[in-house]
C-alpha cells in the first residue's frame, strides 16, 4: 500500500496541547465524533514538559478543514493549531520490520536496507530486523520493496513534522524526497541491471 499517493485528500495538523492526562482521548474523540478519519497520530512532549505536540495526518475528503480547526479550539487544552503544507514541512517517520531473509536472500536485504540507509537492527536464522526513518514516501518505497522478501511483522510511527525554517534565499525549491527517490531508484536499477 503506497501511503503517499492520497496526500492530497489528507491534511497535516500540528496541535500543540497541554501536557495533562485526558487531553488526547478528548482530540481524537472530537475527529471520531465528527466522521473524520486520522491516518496518522503522533503525540510526545513538545519544547517544554508542560505542553504536547500532536501531529495528526487527517482525510478531509468529505468534510472541510475549518469545521475540525473551529471545533478543536474549543477545546481548553488546546494551545495552538497550525495546518502544515507539505512544501512548507519537514515530515519524518520511523519504520521497523522483521523480513523473511534465508542464507541466500540476506544479503539482498542488507544492501537493500544499506541504499536507503536504514538500520539492521537484529539477525535472526531465517529473519531480519530493520530500520528506516525518513519522509514517509521514501518509507512507502522501501516497504515496496521489502515486499518482495516477505514482511513477517511492520510498524510505522506516524508522521512528525514541523514548519521548514526560512533561509532568505530564493532558490527554487525541490522536494528532498524526490532527488532522494531518484537516487535510490537508479541504485537498485543498476544493481538489477
Amino acid at each position: 500500500m503506497n501511503r503517499s499517493d492520497t496526500r492530497t485528500t489528507h491534511h497535516i495538523l500540528s496541535v500543540l496541547v497541554q501536557n495533562r492526562p485526558g487531553v488526547l482521548a478528548r482530540v481524537a474523540g472530537l475527529f471520531a465524533r465528527r466522521g473524520y478519519n486520522i491516518f496518522s497520530l503522533a503525540v510526545a512532549p513538545a519544547e517544554n514538559d508542560v505542553q504536547s505536540r500532536i501531529t495528526i495526518v487527517v482525510d478531509v475528503e468529505t468534510s472541510p478543514l475549518e469545521q475540525i480547526v473551529k471545533q478543536l479550539f474549543k477545546l481548553i487544552d488546546v494551545v495552538k493549531i497550525s495546518e502544515l503544507d507539505p512544501v512548507d514541512s519537514v515530515e519524518r517517520e520511523l519504520l521497523l520490520a522483521t523480513v523473511r531473509s534465508a542464507a541466500d536472500a540476506r544479503s539482498q536485504v542488507i544492501e537493500l536496507t544499506s541504499i536507503f540507509e536504514g538500520k539492521i537492527l537484529a539477525v535472526g536464522v531465517d529473519a531480519i530486523t530493520v530500520s528506516l526513518e525518513g519522509h514517509p514516501a521514501k518509507l512507502d518505497d522501501f516497504e515496496a520493496l521489502l515486499d518482495g522478501y516477505g514482511i513477517v511483522e511492520l510498524q510505522r510511527t506516524g508522521r512528525v513534522a514541523l514548519p521548514k525554517l526560512r533561509t532568505g534565499r530564493s532558490a527554487p525549491r525541490v522536494p528532498p524526497e524526490r532527488n532522494d527517490r531518484t537516487a535510490r531508484a537508479r541504485a537498485t536499477t543498476r544493481k538489477a541491471g
